[in-house]
């Protein structure tokens, strides 16, 4: 059994494979109950009897509507939403939301390497959700410069109309100029100092 797990885990690029609970019976002999596995979306192009089996009734429209623009998009249930780069601010950001007393509506990851054009797709995903009343921007400018960050805020506030308050934090390559971007936008854009700063003017934006 521990051979047949590895060889699945190697042959179809899983990043997970797990049985649990597996049960001896009073025969002795060994019974999966239950199993779960994970496939690498990266290596799906090799695997197409896996791809078939994907369900999108099953997903939430937003994050099937995400995947299409390669966004790390998680559907949560409060009404701060919020677009960082990188997984790990992303989780930072989430907790200063509910610490600062509000509640974050997504998980949004734009990435490192996001494009203008991405920011605008992660926005509008953003505005899908219409418990969304709020907006934190948290970027740290490094691979994704911060002019590049606030050409995509900018084009898509533009276009959705938006009607809700946006709290921008940023800092990093570019810095100055992605400021500059936002100020002359002519938008209604609330800057923060820090990230404590950011979380908590949104959660008084949204009664936190």
């Amino acid at each position: 059994m521990l051979r047949n797990l590895y060889q699945l885990f190697i042959a179809y690029d899983c990043s997970l494979v797990e049985i649990n609970p597996l049960v001896i019976t009073a025969k002795q002999t060994l019974i999966a109950l239950d199993a779960k596995i994970n496939f690498d979306d990266n290596a799906l192009f090799r695997h197409k009897d896996v791809h078939q089996y994907r369900d999108l009734d099953e997903e939430n429209p937003l994050e099937i509507e995400a995947s299409k623009y390669n966004l790390n998009y998680i559907n949560l249930d409060g009404n701060v939403g919020n677009m960082v780069n990188g997984a790990g601010l992303a989780m930072a950001t989430m907790d200063l939301i509910k610490l600062a007393g509000a509640e974050p509506a997504n998980f949004l990851d734009v990435g490192g390497g996001a494009s203008a054009e991405m920011v605008e797709h992660g926005f509008r995903i953003i505005l899908g959700d219409s418990n969304v009343k709020a907006i934190l921007i948290n970027i740290f400018g490094g691979i994704l410069r911060c002019d590049v960050l606030a050409e995509g805020v900018v084009k898509a506030a533009k276009k959705t109309g938006i009607q809700v308050p946006v709290v921008v934090r940023m800092e990093g390559t570019n810095v100055e100029e992605g400021r500059r971007i936002l100020g002359e936008s002519g938008l209604n854009l609330i800057t923060a100092t820090d990230l404590k700063d950011a979380a908590a003017k949104v959660a008084e934006l949204v009664g936190g």
